[in-house]
C-alpha cells in the first residue's frame, strides 16, 4: 500500500493593495471608508495519492487567503465579495486482468467562508469547485506467452498467472474563476477585520490501479462594500 500526502504550497504575501474612499490600516484611528479591496496571488495547493489497495480521505483545515479591515461610523450592513482562480486535478488508473472489474477513484474540491469579526457571513461554506472522478474498466488482459497446447486433449490452455494487465488512465485537470457574494446585517461602529478562508478537500481510492486528487487556489480578490439594507431586510438562510 502506498499512501502520499503532500502540501505543494502556503498562502503569500498579498501582492496588491487597494482601499477604496479613503482609508488603510487596521487600528481604531482608521478613517471610515464606504468600500475596500484586497487583490493577490495565494497560491495555495494540496495533493493526495493512493496505491494499491489504498484508500484515503483529507479535509484541510481553514486557511486565511485574504484579509482586509473597514470602519463603518455607525451601524451598518456589509456586502463582501470573494473571487478566486480554483484549479481542480483528478487522475485514475485502472489495471484488470482475467475478465476481473477494477475501479479506481478521486475527489477533490475547495470551500470558501468569510468571517467578519470572527461571526461567519452568510451564506457560511460555499463551494467554489468539486469534482468526483469515478474510472471502471474490465479487460481480458495481456496473452502473450501465457498459451500452452495441451497434448491430451488438443485443447489450448492459457495460464492466468501468466496474464499481464491491461491498463487504462484518466487524468482531467481544470482551472477557473469563481466569484460569491457574501453579506452581514448590523455591524456596530468601529473597525471590523474581515477574512476570507478556504479550504481543500481530497479524496482517493484504488484497488488493482492508482488515484490522485490535486485542488489549488491561484489569484484572488476580496471587496468589502458598506451598505444600508431596506429596514427589517431579512438576510436568515431558509
Amino acid at each position: 500500500m502506498k499512501l502520499r500526502n503532500t502540501l505543494l504550497g502556503g498562502t503569500s504575501g498579498i501582492i496588491l493593495a487597494i482601499t477604496l474612499l479613503a482609508g488603510n490600516g487596521y487600528s481604531q484611528s482608521q478613517p471610515s471608508s464606504k468600500a475596500t479591496a484586497k487583490i493577490g496571488l495565494i497560491n495555495v495547493m494540496n495533493e493526495l495519492s493512493v496505491g494499491t489497495n489504498a484508500s484515503s480521505e483529507l479535509v484541510g483545515p481553514w486557511i486565511n487567503i485574504l484579509n482586509n479591515s473597514l470602519k463603518t461610523p455607525n451601524q451598518k450592513d456589509v456586502f463582501i465579495t470573494v473571487s478566486l482562480e480554483v484549479g481542480l486535478l483528478t487522475d485514475t488508473l485502472v489495471k484488470s486482468k482475467n475478465g476481473v472489474a477494477d475501479t479506481s477513484s478521486s475527489t477533490a474540491g475547495v470551500e470558501v467562508q468569510v468571517l467578519v469579526d470572527n461571526v461567519p457571513a452568510l451564506p457560511g461554506k460555499v463551494v467554489f469547485g468539486r469534482r468526483t472522478q469515478t474510472l471502471t474498466a474490465t479487460f481480458q488482459g495481456l496473452i502473450d506467452g501465457c498459451l500452452t497446447l495441451n497434448t491430451n486433449t488438443g485443447s489450448i490452455v492459457l495460464d492466468t498467472n501468466c496474464v499481464a494487465p491491461e491498463s487504462l488512465g484518466l487524468i482531467l485537470d481544470t482551472m477557473n474563476a469563481n466569484s460569491f457574494n457574501f453579506a452581514l446585517a448590523d455591524l456596530t461602529a468601529g473597525v471590523h477585520s474581515i477574512q476570507a478562508q478556504a479550504r481543500l478537500n481530497l479524496g482517493a481510492s484504488a484497488q488493482a490501479g492508482s488515484a490522485r486528487a490535486r485542488a489549488l487556489i491561484g489569484n484572488g480578490s476580496l471587496s468589502v462594500e458598506e451598505v444600508r439594507l431596506i429596514k427589517d431586510e431579512d438576510l436568515e438562510l431558509p
